[in-house]
């Protein structure tokens, strides 16, 4: 009675245990996209404005490509403070296609040498990306 009964536990447990080592998925992923991922190649991941006049608003578009094999997808784009605002595709960048990030950079307010970035978080590996801009913010001298 004792060894009927500890193999209807087991049986169980071992359907259970080699159904989880199926060679058809991975982790409920199916194995068909493992390996493929987009890629942002930028042109460049750096901008520097220059000197500016403090109350300028200036703005840079950062240029890239998905160099990667699968439909690129920028979730989110997030200035390092409320002075520098970016602008991004809401849609997907397919394989092969160009895309690009617009900044704009308010420098009311600022003065002296300044560097904001701007945070991307993607379903590229690794999933961020940051872009930054750089300006010597100067006060206008005024007329007397």
């Amino acid at each position: 009675m004792k060894k009927l009964l500890i193999v209807l536990l087991c049986v169980p447990a071992l359907c259970w245990f080699s159904s989880c080592n199926s060679s058809n998925t991975n982790n409920g992923m199916s194995t068909d996209i493992v390996g493929k991922t987009p890629t942002m190649n930028f042109v460049d991941t750096l901008h520097d404005f220059g000197t500016i006049n403090q109350g300028e608003k200036v703005s840079y578009t950062f240029k890239f490509k998905n160099t990667g094999n699968v439909d690129l997808v920028i979730s989110s784009a997030v200035g390092s403070c409320g002075c520098t605002v970016p602008h991004y595709p809401k849609g997907t960048v397919k394989p092969g296609e160009d895309g690009q990030i617009d900044v704009t950079f308010d420098s009311s307010g600022k003065q002296g040498k300044v560097e904001k970035m701007v945070t991307l978080v993607t379903n590229c590996k690794p999933n961020t990306k940051i872009l930054t801009i750089l300006a010597d913010i100067q006060i206008p001298k005024t007329i007397q």
